[in-house]
């Protein structure tokens, strides 16, 4: 099967995924700044490093995570 580019297997490994271990390590607030930041990156970026239609995706899926939405569900 194909690796999913927003969210590849390597975040995934162990016991707890790497998103979910950065939000436990940081504050609600700090979180939000986090994903905040990855949204801005992914603007920023965008069609710079890998293919434009990719990074909005990622920034999309940083943006649903921000409004409560977990895009893993």
């Amino acid at each position: 099967s194909m690796t999913d580019p927003i969210n590849p297997n390597h975040y995934k490994a162990g016991e707890v995924e790497c998103i979910d271990a950065i939000a436990s390590a940081l504050s609600p607030a700090e979180f939000r700044g986090y994903l905040r930041g990855q949204v801005m990156k992914y603007c920023w970026r965008l069609g710079l490093k890998d293919a434009a239609e990719q990074d909005a995706r990622k920034l999309l899926w940083y943006a649903k995570m921000l409004a409560g939405q977990d895009p893993r569900k």
